[in-house]
């Protein structure tokens, strides 16, 4: 987290640690129960929200920065992330910097690397919301849980950058074993489903939906069944090659 201070002295001294011109952006989903959410950070005094993300350290991998930077907003390590897309617009932040860098009160020289043209790597996650605890740095006043269909408007091109990752995430549905994180070890096609339809956006006819699953080969049927529901018990389920415990 930044501090007022370590904000200053990045904006003067820190060139010698960080890419200019690279910058890594984390489209980081919530899934619970039936709710999907995108993870969004409000820029100090404004009412202009963005990605969570940053510069990429001179001697840092592109996966290790968007680890680093992934920890830094939700506490979390070993988040499952994907690079879907690189952005590279010429004006993608063009004078939206300069405003953003104002308000917070830091003067930004007017030849600072900051202000210079960025190219970003866009990763998304797949995470339990539960399991979060968002925080914010010197440039935010916070860091919030929003619904992917009724989010604010984003700052810089990150609209695009959200609409692109969920395309990634919906296609990445074709996997057996897709959500498998999310998901407790054993689980009802149910479950399974409602994961499914708050990606997608849309209900899915529940007997097509289960005979896909199962054609798929990605999945074992248990002998037991969950207890307590009001219906009929449903099987359980867990993916294969991802051992039940007794």
């Amino acid at each position: 987290m930044l501090s007022q201070r370590r904000a200053e002295r990045f904006f003067t001294h820190d060139l010698a640690q960080f890419l200019p011109h690279l910058s890594v952006d984390c489209v980081v989903f919530g899934f619970h129960n039936s709710d999907l959410k995108l993870l969004l950070h409000k820029w100090k005094h404004l009412n202009r929200w963005s990605l969570p993300g940053g510069y990429v350290r001179r001697r840092e991998a592109l996966d290790a920065a968007a680890h680093r930077i992934l920890h830094e907003r939700t506490g979390l390590k070993r988040i499952h992330l994907r690079q879907f897309h690189a952005f590279g617009d010429l004006r993608r932040k063009e004078g939206m910097l300069r405003e953003l860098y104002d308000t917070v009160g830091i003067e930004v020289p007017r030849n600072s690397w900051l202000l210079h043209r960025v190219v970003s790597i866009g990763y998304y996650a797949l995470v339990d919301f539960r399991k979060v605890r968002p925080k914010i740095d010197y440039f935010s006043d916070a860091c919030s849980w929003h619904p992917v269909d009724d989010r604010p408007p984003l700052a810089f091109d990150h609209g695009r950058i959200v609409n692109l990752a969920l395309e990634a995430l919906q296609a990445g549905l074709q996997s057996p074993a897709a959500g498998a994180n999310l998901l407790p070890e054993r689980f009802t096609m149910s479950e399974l489903q409602r994961l499914h339809e708050a990606i997608l956006g849309r209900s899915l006819d529940r007997r097509n939906f289960q005979k896909r699953m199962l054609e798929r080969g990605g999945l074992a049927r248990l002998t037991e069944r969950r207890i307590g529901g009001a219906h009929r018990a449903p099987y359980l389920y867990r993916f294969k090659g991802r051992r039940a415990k007794p």
